[in-house]
């Protein structure tokens, strides 16, 4: 209470370490609600479904756990009692309904405000002890940590033992391990040896990278018997690098010291009996203590100590045997978890990977030990790039606005680490950031896209992406020796009554040689790589394909389809095959799309109002988008009338796929106007941007929901639907309307549209316009 303690930096003079701060997640959250004055408390009548409380609550929540991360020094933790409040059985975050999210927080508000009570110190009458609002801010922390890297800072769960208000089934451990998987980036410290359940949460510990056990509060609770049973249990199974201590101490101060002894004499007695029965040796013995008291604690909370006591270090094993890292250069838990997750991973290579302008993804090949040693220092692992990367053409060419001086720090991002595509490599995207001050890169394609996505939560806005993966299936042919006349260099699959959604197009299953054999393998490698999968079949043409990836946030689902695409690749590759994304490579069979499903997944996202405005934005700047969304010649080759691929007019109907965009269910609709050699984050970031634009203005759809194919209907048809623009007839036509269209350029930012339209003017003017069609079509195949 205030006036009855000291804050922590008073404590620090009777320590050999600044004492730092571990914050609540659940008090930070009241604090923020305790703000909603702008909200009547006195209606118990407020309606639970009126917008804008929960992103309110969202935005300063996000702000404030971001500054906690990123500008509080002595703070070096948070901490959740969600197993007071509701239990450990935290749900995973896609079943968590926002709606119910938003009516706890209205429960509470309009709960009101009666004198007298206490809330945290706030005069509201109630904890904040609701179920679904509970669980969402744990996993809201847990995703801002896993965002930021750089910053990370572990979560404490309080576990196991506790006063009589807690539901004792729902304090194990054990409920986390759903939780667990779903953050295998983010460090999470299990409270109080879990007990009763100490081998629960020793298993946790030991089975999963991210987890830490910490033993306190069992001791000056439980008997002398019990304190080394623990010990004990735990050292069954856990690692003793992934122990921590604690006392738990409070109110009390003799509790610290009480504890401590007691802990210190339970070791004593546990240690010694394992090296009298040859269990340890003595400087084992030694080395344990050292990491359980004091150097587990030190790296895991990136803590500083005037105490010169050497630490535990231990061996990373790489391809070429174990490296061991010099008792000098001690691993921080800044990047602990990473190296733990690449040793998981038995990676021996790591791939960096990043998509350029042009849509061609760009790789680097690192041996994993260069990885390990720069990570077990603590410094960032970091790559140096020309800044000719977002102005090079597929061949190398630079366009004319850059020359080849500077360069770009190139970041690994962590939280993107995939299996594969292939054993012993692992591969993640990254972000480009400034060489003089460490700053973001604009010119960045994920970067671009990761500052959309905030801007438009600032509005209260989030959103799930899922993509479609269309591809052809083809062979190489064999060129003889001495061929006066080449052939091309792939033809098609034999068609064997190859159509959509046909059985048979996977009947050889198994077949040596055959691609449905190929298929089995994709599917296995995408699932090790944690890519979702909702459905694969065949399609149209011969030897097309269709992989439907789950949806997700926008970054993770552009990460997620340009790395399927590269298992894609590399196992149709391995089986002897192409895979072709080129747009329509025959002529008179069907093209290949990359279609996009979205929808708005924050709260009031499937109110009328919201995503009308939305879409109406988004309709407003499509002539804009094409310019993205079609982003070569051989685009306009799929772009027909009554095909199915999204015609050529400015227009949107329910269930029409002759239409441009086509609703599905409220917020859910899918955009056909896009193909695979777009680079989707600027499609993605184009989509929101425009989104966006409709929000603020809150536009109205001028064009009215068309069930007809737009191609059939007469002038007069088309003026009473009010479908009255037609899409670009072609790229140079499309990159014009882009330059003209200034409010999108603003929205995601002018030097980005400036630099992608020299790209695609350069790439036109050195390369394609000197190719003839059948060598165009060769040229793509090559690169698409």
């Amino acid at each position: 209470m205030p006036g009855q303690a000291e804050d922590h930096i008073w404590h620090s003079k009777f320590t050999t370490s600044e004492c730092k701060r571990i914050v609540r997640i659940e008090t930070v959250a009241s604090d923020i609600i305790a703000q909603l004055s702008n909200f009547p408390h006195d209606s118990p009548t407020r309606s639970t479904t009126e917008p804008n409380i929960l992103s309110w609550f969202t935005v300063h929540f996000v702000l404030k756990i971001r500054e906690v991360l990123l500008r509080s020094p002595d703070i070096v933790g948070f901490k959740s009692i969600v197993c007071y409040r509701r239990g450990l059985d935290i749900p995973r975050w896609d079943e968590l309904n926002e709606k119910d999210v938003e009516m706890d927080l209205q429960k509470i508000i309009d709960a009101g405000v009666k004198p007298g009570t206490e809330f945290l110190g706030h005069n509201l009458n109630k904890r904040l002890e609701h179920t679904t609002l509970n669980y969402w801010i744990v996993h809201k922390v847990a995703q801002l940590i896993r965002n930021i890297p750089e910053a990370s800072k572990p979560i404490q769960f309080h576990t196991g033992l506790g006063d009589n208000d807690i539901t004792l089934t729902k304090s194990s451990p054990s409920h986390l391990q759903t939780f667990i998987r779903e953050y295998p980036t983010v460090p999470i410290v299990l409270l109080h040896a879990g007990y009763p359940w100490t081998r629960e949460m020793a298993y946790l510990a030991a089975m999963y990278s991210n987890v830490y056990a910490d033993i306190s509060e069992v001791f000056f609770c439980i008997s002398r018997q019990g304190q080394e049973s623990v010990l004990k249990q735990m050292l069954e199974l856990c690692p003793w690098s992934k122990i921590l201590c604690s006392t738990d101490g409070n109110t009390v101060p003799e509790s610290y010291l009480v504890a401590q002894r007691q802990l210190r004499a339970s070791m004593k007695t546990v240690l010694g009996e394992m090296v009298q029965r040859q269990h340890l040796n003595e400087a084992q013995a030694v080395e344990l203590v050292q990491a359980i008291l004091f150097s587990n604690a030190k790296k895991l909370y990136s803590l500083t100590s005037r105490s010169d006591l050497s630490t535990f270090t231990p061996s990373v094993p790489t391809q070429g045997g174990p490296i061991t890292i010099p008792q000098a250069i001690e691993p921080t838990t800044r990047f602990g978890p990473v190296i733990q997750r690449l040793q998981q991973l038995n990676a021996k290579f790591l791939r960096v990977y990043f998509h350029d302008y042009t849509s061609s993804t760009r790789m680097r090949l690192i041996p994993i030990n260069q990885v390990y040693r720069s990570l077990a220092r603590g410094e960032p692992f970091t790559l140096s790039l020309s800044k000719v990367v977002f102005g090079l053409l597929q061949t190398d060419l630079l366009i004319p606005q850059i020359n080849a001086s500077g360069t770009y720090v190139f970041h690994p991002d962590w939280t993107t680490l995939f299996a594969g595509p292939v054993a012993g490599h692992v591969s993640c995207f990254g972000n480009f950031r400034n060489e003089e001050d460490g700053s973001a890169q604009v010119l960045c394609p994920r970067t671009l896209l990761a500052q959309t996505v905030s801007r438009a939560a600032e509005q209260g806005l989030t959103f799930l992406f899922g993509f479609e993966i269309e591809f052809i299936v083809l062979e190489r042919t064999e060129e003889p020796v001495n061929n006066p006349t080449p052939r091309e260099k792939y033809r098609m699959l034999t068609n064997d009554g190859h159509a959509a959604w046909m059985a048979r197009s996977l009947a050889d299953w198994g077949r040596e040689g055959s691609f449905s054999t190929a298929v089995g393998e994709i599917l296995e490698k995408l699932d090790e790589a944690g890519i979702p999968v909702d459905q694969f079949h065949a399609e149209s043409a011969p030897g097309q394909y269709e992989l439907v990836l789950s949806a997700l946030p926008p970054l993770a689902a552009c990460d997620n389809m340009l790395y399927a695409r590269q298992i894609l690749e590399t196992v149709a590759g391995r089986h002897g095959f192409r895979v072709t994304l080129h747009p329509k490579p025959f002529p008179n069979v069907c093209g290949s799309a990359s279609h996009i499903h979205l929808s708005i997944s924050s709260p009031g996202g499937d109110n009328t109002s919201l995503y009308e405005s939305f879409y109406a934005g988004v309709l407003s700047h499509m002539r804009a988008i094409i310019a993205l969304a079609y982003s070569n010649p051989t685009s306009w080759a799929r772009m027909l009338d009554s095909c199915w691929a999204g015609g050529r007019w400015v227009m949107w109907g329910t269930e029409n796929k002759e239409a441009a965009l086509r609703k599905i269910k409220h917020s859910h609709w899918e955009v056909k106007t896009v193909d695979g050699l777009a680079n989707p984050y600027f499609v993605v970031a184009a989509l929101i941007a425009a989104g966006i634009d409709g929000v603020q203005k809150k536009a109205k759809l001028a064009i009215s929901d068309c069930a007809l194919d737009p191609a059939t209907l007469s002038a007069a048809q088309r003026k009473e639907f009010g479908i009255a623009e037609m899409l670009p007839a072609d790229l140079p036509e499309a990159l014009a309307a882009l330059k003209e269209d200034t409010a999108l350029a603003e929205l995601l930012h002018p030097d980005f549209v400036q630099r992608y339209v020299d790209v695609k003017e350069a790439e036109n003017d050195k390369i394609l316009k000197y190719l003839s069609p059948g060598d165009l079509r060769e040229w793509v195949l090559e690169r698409y």
